[in-house]
């Protein structure tokens, strides 16, 4: 399988909500998308599947190593070989790809957030740092590109930790504020043994109207002349947003069963936002 292929496979493979946003983008953007989507995907998987610590924590170094390389041109993985082919075509800063990286090192080190601030600090390396790398293969016109990307990416990962509060709880996770859980009378021990109940339901409505304050500020944030280039973003925010409202229909409670829309429904947002851009005035 050539470099292009294991990307490419890697992100399909994944059923990820960004694949259909991914189908309606000219074909040298979406490879480059893949190629950034694998290198942090792969980053991921060697924190979430590697039973030991000092194993994950060295696997990290050495990608920080290979990102070195790849910046240099001199990648030697399939991934960052694709990945510099990106780079070649598209001008994204190193420190980007270090905030990520920074970022899944966290889950190795830090299990436990205390305020909403030491989460966003979480979201903004994992997730708007993704949505920063992205925009400069999208495109863009208005410096407020650099904020949506930053708002959309922290309300995605809220919305991820909603709905993988279960499995995050197996992996001794918790990303909700230990202060809120104290706010809304919620025990970390109720969390680890999935106890669905009234405080739980309060303390995630508050969630989830905090993801849906920074869908609003990512939705404010977008430039009209930016638009165009960021269809492929605003698929993602809208099957995200779909999301949130999935889990707020069940009650919140993900510890039933792990919320997901099914492919054709993500198709179907995909394929209605796209549509919408056509009959855009300035399109």
């Amino acid at each position: 399988m050539d470099v292009g292929s294991y990307s490419k496979q890697l992100t399909k493979g994944s059923s990820s909500n960004f694949y259909y946003a991914f189908l309606f983008l000219p074909k040298e953007k979406r490879d480059a998308i893949h190629a950034v989507y694998a290198f942090c995907r792969h980053l991921d998987d060697i924190v979430d599947e590697n039973p030991r610590r000092e194993e994950a924590e060295e696997q990290l170094k050495r990608w920080r190593e290979e990102l070195d390389r790849c910046f240099r041109g001199e990648a030697a993985h399939p991934i960052t070989v694709k990945l510099e082919d990106v780079l070649r075509c598209f001008t994204i800063p190193k420190g980007y790809f270090e905030l990520v990286v920074d970022g899944v090192e966290m889950d190795l080190r830090k299990v436990r957030y205390e305020t909403f601030e030491e989460l966003y600090e979480y979201c903004y390396r994992v997730a708007s740092a993704v949505g920063l790398i992205c925009i400069e293969i999208f495109g863009y016109e208005s410096p407020t590109a650099k904020a949506y990307a930053e708002n959309l990416g922290v309300a995605f990962q809220l919305t991820n930790i909603m709905r993988d509060l279960a499995t995050d709880a197996m992996r001794g996770r918790i990303y909700l504020p230990q202060i809120e859980l104290r706010q809304f009378g919620y025990r970390e021990e109720d969390l680890l043994k999935g106890r669905y109940n009234a405080p739980f339901v309060e303390l995630m409505r508050f969630q989830a109207s905090r993801a849906k304050e920074y869908f609003r500020k990512a939705e404010a944030s977008l430039a009209r002349e930016d638009r165009p280039s960021m269809l492929a973003a605003e698929i993602m925010r809208g099957i995200y947003y779909q999301l949130l409202q999935e889990i707020e229909g069940t009650s919140y409670n993900v510890f039933e069963r792990k919320i997901t829309l099914p492919k054709s429904r993500r198709f179907l947002i995909a394929l209605h936002i796209w549509l919408r851009s056509m009959l855009l005035p300035d399109h």
